[in-house]
């Protein structure tokens, strides 16, 4: 399982779910020491995770139009990598919303 988690931490762009990561890490610190700002990590991970999406489709797209014919099955694996980093901002997000119910006080 951790080569596995390893390989989609390498397709999904080694910057970007480095910085994915490093959100999460400040998620949880943030949980520790600054609650306030847990929902705003979760929010900040959600849209650089959309974002890094439209920043690596725009040049697959002008490779795709350069190369004419892509074949389904090159094409599904770009689709496969592709989703990889908005699922790790999502993932984020709702770890976030998670921690942020937990600190909610009960009535």
């Amino acid at each position: 399982m951790i080569t596995q988690l390893s390989d989609l931490f390498l397709e999904g762009s080694m910057a970007f779910m480095s910085i994915l990561t490093l959100l999460l890490a400040l998620l949880f610190l943030a949980a520790w020491k600054a609650p306030a700002w847990v929902c705003d990590i979760g929010n900040i991970a959600l849209a650089l995770g959309i974002l890094f999406t439209g920043i690596g489709v725009y040049p697959a797209c002008d490779d795709i139009q350069q190369a004419g014919y892509i074949s389904t099955s090159v094409l599904c694996c770009g689709i496969k990598c592709m989703i990889i980093a908005p699922c790790y901002g999502l993932i984020i997000y709702v770890v976030s919303r998670i921690i942020k119910i937990c600190q909610t006080p009960r009535i």
